[in-house]
């Protein structure tokens, strides 16, 4: 997100590479940090990638390179600035999770578990620090408009080689149109950021901000108020499960059951 959008022109700004697979660079991040501007105020934990597909077909270490991502490098970071936060009296993490953080849809299960995990982490930390003035915040996205679905439709073919051949082919077509069928619900990045900047100067900051539009207001009924076989359907219909056909298989004496 570019929170330097809506901070003052005049504003220092300190950019480190930093590969989040290697999450034993995480103190060495901060310390530089800490050099450059004599202490950390806040630690925002944005970066993170989609991975689509079915749980079925995504390889193991396509799974684990997600978690990598998604939450032990927000994790790492975590455990690397929260003593020097402590020590200085306090500060503030804001954990970037999704609208997937609280509900999972078909062809997301990878990605929602990982941020379910950041999600659950983010609430036991919250208790945890809250001692310490360590305020902890989630911030909860709906669809944004940027590259993030074509990236993830992108790394759903890596994972998956030839998914038109799959069990989940005709699934795999309906990709093709997510990011235009999201199109009416989509914010920019500055209107996400400026709920992140909200989350940084409340005095009071809330566990949670939802940063969509009224798109996101479905998603809290139906996840929260309709039955969840309601809820698998609409889910189901809109990422096109409910076009697969059942696959025929045979009973203990040899005939074919539908």
């Amino acid at each position: 997100m570019a929170i330097a959008r809506v901070c003052e022109q005049t504003a220092t700004v300190l950019a480190l590479p930093f590969d989040l697979s290697q999450t034993s660079e995480a103190g060495s991040l901060v310390q530089a940090t800490v050099e450059k501007f004599g202490q950390v105020d806040v630690l925002v934990n944005n970066a993170g990638f989609g991975q689509m597909g079915p749980v079925e077909l995504l390889p193991l270490s396509t799974c684990k390179h997600q978690f990598e991502i998604n939450f032990f490098a927000p994790l790492a970071l975590i455990q690397a600035v929260v003593p020097l936060m402590r020590s200085q009296g306090g500060g503030r993490i804001i954990n970037i999770s999704s609208i997937a953080g609280r509900t999972a849809f078909p062809l997301g299960g990878i990605y929602s578990a990982s941020k379910f995990a950041l999600e659950a982490i983010s609430d036991s930390l919250r208790m945890e620090l809250e001692p310490f003035n360590i305020k902890v915040s989630v911030i909860e996205p709906g669809p944004v408009r940027t590259n993030f679905v074509a990236i993830a439709r992108e790394k759903a073919l890596q994972a998956i080689p030839q998914p038109e051949k799959s069990r989940y082919g005709v699934v795999f077509e309906q990709l093709e149109s997510l990011e235009q069928r999201l199109a009416k619900t989509t914010w920019t990045d500055a209107q996400v950021s400026a709920v992140i900047v909200r989350a940084m100067q409340a005095a009071h900051p809330r566990p949670r901000y939802v940063a969509a539009a009224g798109g996101a207001l479905p998603v809290y009924l139906l996840t929260s108020v309709l039955p969840r076989r309601w809820v698998d359907r609409f889910w189901q219909k809109f990422y096109g499960i409910d076009l697969l056909k059942p696959q025929s298989q045979k009973s203990p004496r040899g005939s074919t059951l539908q």
